[in-house]
């Protein structure tokens, strides 16, 4: 799948924001690709704890089981980053998540991400339920 299709911030069904921080940033001066990484986990976060909140799952969890990132641009201290999120496929058990993040209007990084939902107790996959996948489809993002 190639991730860059310059899609704005706009086309991305679950959109979030947060500031950079200066800690983001490295002896440089640019933020850092671990903080690229943390702004991503906090988009998904946004997206899932809007699913689980309302579709809570008891012993069960989604954990991230691959993470690629296309680095475009870099950012600065002080700004603010926005985060788009979609969904691109659904399986059995799992999904594919894309993601872009933009900085004063520019696509600075985009990336894919793929979880799974996994049984808290036996720590192995588990089938997603039909209500979840019906949450997932509402945030397809057309590629």
């Amino acid at each position: 799948m190639t991730l860059h299709t310059a899609l704005t911030f706009d086309a991305y069904p679950h959109r979030t924001e947060t500031d950079i921080r200066h800690s983001d940033t490295d002896r440089i001066g640019h933020v850092n690709n671990v903080a690229f990484a943390a702004f991503l986990e906090f988009g998904r976060a946004s997206l899932l704890h809007g699913i689980s909140s309302s579709l809570p799952i008891p012993g069960h969890a989604f954990v991230i089981v691959r993470l690629e990132i296309d680095y475009r641009a870099e950012m600065r201290w002080p700004g603010r980053v926005q985060i788009g999120v979609g969904i691109v496929g659904i399986g059995r058990s799992s999904f594919t998540m894309k993601q872009a993040m933009f900085n004063n209007g520019n696509l600075v990084a985009e990336a894919k991400s793929v979880l799974v939902m996994m049984n808290e107790a036996t720590r192995r996959s588990a089938p997603l339920p039909a209500e979840i996948v019906a949450a997932l489809q509402a945030l397809s993002l057309s590629v």
